[in-house]
């Protein structure tokens, strides 16, 4: 391409030369890959506001509870202790979508992202209700400021503001739990100062971000975008223009040949710009803004539909795949990725399967070694640190494998509740005779309501013969 033809890749479509936002009008969309997205979208919103409330085994099915640093998926709970775990979850996560990146490239923000998600199936279609279609919403934008135009704007964004409501107190829930979340709901706001401040202050921002901001979250401030340049290339399937095919372009005229007369299969309607969530042309290549939500496909379908041509002409297609007409191909980069999350998620897997409900460590006290008593025995003072990951009360006990080896509690009774961590002290004596230069490995076995939870390994010193 030439310079004057490449300008386009050195602005952002809603920017004007002088730095001005340019307002994006988008046609409303429609078509089978539409459909095929608002099932997709309104069963994800479900999901997405149903998670905090739906219980499983007693805890909600997804919480991220930062403040008491518990976290619950699939109402498995997970600790501080876990950390490795939610961590290795996070980088799966992250390999994951530069996996899908790399293969299908934006293809997680139009069909997938909450952003777009909210943006394209409530708050847009809110719009379309109430200012009417692209043509009207111009038209509306430019009129003076009369009782419909008030009236309209008022509604919309009051409309706005209650959906961004319902979203921040979702959003809450998925940090606090859904019960404490109803507890400020119905007590007095005086009581729950910091909760109301987080619904105010997560309600505007969500408000600002669909009713002001919009689409510059998508091409201006979510870093996945800039990740393309990095993670793209030639084999990634993304959302494109057949310029093979399509080139060059030109209006269609009754009963002409296009291919004698040398001209492409776009007719240059210009739908697909039209229809764009973002502004852009999706002729003039792969773009940063474009989100690949397929809205193009639809409208071009339809064009094609219309005219009597091939449909596809705007596809999911690999740069490589317009040019040598070739399909997917599973390259090394691909096929690395592939195997590197593969062995990820399986180990992920087996970490899981052997993750205990319960952990025990017991070490002896430190600054302090053994003490004799007058009966000729050897005791050793021991620090019991117990973490409960259930949410079940158990009264814990302590017993040896060994008859010769005596345990006594410094607390008479030991109770561990659901979901917390505690420490105790334990008092282990022994004769001197079982000693084994000073050192004598032995198994403590730890009860919870009289049923054997866990077997601890620990070393008993004594003095040497």
């Amino acid at each position: 391409m030439s310079e004057q033809e490449e300008a386009f890749r050195d602005h952002i479509s809603t920017v004007d030369e002088k730095g001005k936002r340019i307002w994006i009008f988008p046609k409303k969309p429609k078509g089978s890959y539409y459909n095929k997205r608002k099932i997709l979208s309104y069963f994800l919103i479900a999901l997405l506001f149903g998670a905090p409330h739906i219980k499983i085994g007693g805890e909600p099915m997804l919480l991220f509870n930062i403040i008491e640093r518990k976290f619950v998926i699939l109402g498995k709970v997970f600790w501080p202790q876990d950390l490795y775990l939610f961590a290795l979850m996070m980088i799966i996560g992250v390999v994951f979508v530069i996996l899908f990146t790399i293969i299908f490239g934006r293809l997680f923000c139009g069909w997938v992202c909450p952003q777009t998600i909210f943006m394209e199936m409530l708050f847009r279609r809110i719009e379309y209700w109430i200012d009417g279609d692209w043509t009207e919403q111009k038209k509306l934008d430019k009129a003076p400021w009369n009782a419909n135009k008030i009236f309209k704007r008022a509604l919309k964004h009051f409309i706005f503001w209650i959906i961004s409501f319902l979203i921040a107190n979702t959003f809450l829930a998925y940090i606090i739990g859904a019960d404490e979340l109803f507890k400020i709901q119905i007590s007095n706001p005086s009581h729950h100062i910091g909760g109301l401040i987080a619904i105010t202050v997560f309600t505007y921002a969500f408000y600002g971000v669909f009713a002001f901001l919009r689409e510059q979250v998508c091409t201006t401030i979510c870093p996945y975008g800039r990740l393309q340049g990095v993670l793209l290339d030639k084999n990634s399937m993304v959302v494109a223009y057949d310029n093979v095919r399509g080139e060059d372009r030109a209006k269609i005229r009754k009963d002409e040949n296009r291919k004698e007369a040398k001209k492409g299969d776009c007719i240059d309607c210009g739908h697909c710009v039209h229809v764009c969530p973002t502004g852009i042309d999706i002729r003039n290549g792969t773009q940063l803004e474009c989100i690949n939500c397929t809205a193009c496909m639809d409208s071009c379908d339809h064009m094609m539909e219309a005219v009597g041509m091939e449909k596809g002409l705007i596809r999911i297609v690999s740069e490589n795949g317009i040019k040598n007409r070739t399909p997917f191909q599973w390259t090394k980069r691909v096929i690395a990725y592939t195997v590197l999350l593969a062995g990820m998620i399986l180990t992920l897997s087996i970490l899981l399967i052997t993750r205990k409900d319960f952990e025990t460590n017991i070490i002896r006290q430190r600054g302090t070694t053994y003490q004799t008593s007058d009966d000729g025995s050897i005791s050793n003072i021991f620090e019991v640190n117990l973490l409960n990951k259930t949410k079940t009360n158990y009264v814990i006990t302590f017993k040896s494998v060994e008859s010769h080896v005596k345990i006594e509690q410094v607390s008479k009774k030991i109770i561990l509740k659901g979901g917390k961590q505690i420490k105790e002290r334990l008092l282990i004596k022994m004769k001197n005779g079982y000693l084994d230069d000073g050192l004598k490995k032995i198994e403590v076995e730890v009860y919870g309501n009289g049923k054997l939870i866990q077997t601890i390994q620990t070393k008993f010193i004594g003095p040497l013969l």
